[in-house]
């Protein structure tokens, strides 16, 4: 049961990060250290998968699904809607170069839009209250 609660956590954590790695950049305009840790996330994400390399998440949830005593990936919430979606079925190379380029994409975007952003906000001058006469 606890082996089964940590591969379940294992999975959600994942998809937690995918979607960071795509959308992390979001958090940017909000806090500005952000880019120090979305950019380094969001290069992991790209090398993955224009490398075909396997994120350490998924050998550790298919470890921790085996000491549950588990062979696959049937049943639960957690496995029939999420699966599909961090491992879906049919995943070709060209898929993943065509992800990684959703990535690539989404990110110069928010990121285009953090620097228009920030220029914008430099180039106004601070407002102050007139004092009464």
């Amino acid at each position: 049961m606890l082996f089964r609660f940590a591969a379940d956590t294992v999975l959600v954590l994942h998809l937690a990060f995918i979607v960071f790695v795509v959308l992390g950049g979001i958090l940017c305009f909000r806090w500005r250290w952000m880019p120090l840790v979305h950019l380094p996330a969001a290069g992991w994400g790209v090398f993955i998968e224009l490398t075909g390399g396997i994120c350490p998440l998924t050998p550790l949830e298919n470890l921790l699904r085996l000491r549950a005593g588990q062979s696959g990936y049937a049943g639960g919430f957690i496995e029939h809607y999420l699966l599909g979606l961090i491992y879906p079925a049919g995943l070709t190379r060209d898929w993943q170069f065509i992800l990684a380029a959703i990535v690539i994409l989404a990110n110069i975007a928010i990121y285009a839009g953090l620097v228009i952003r920030r220029r914008r906000d430099r180039g106004r001058t601070p407002t102050r209250p007139v004092p009464p006469a």
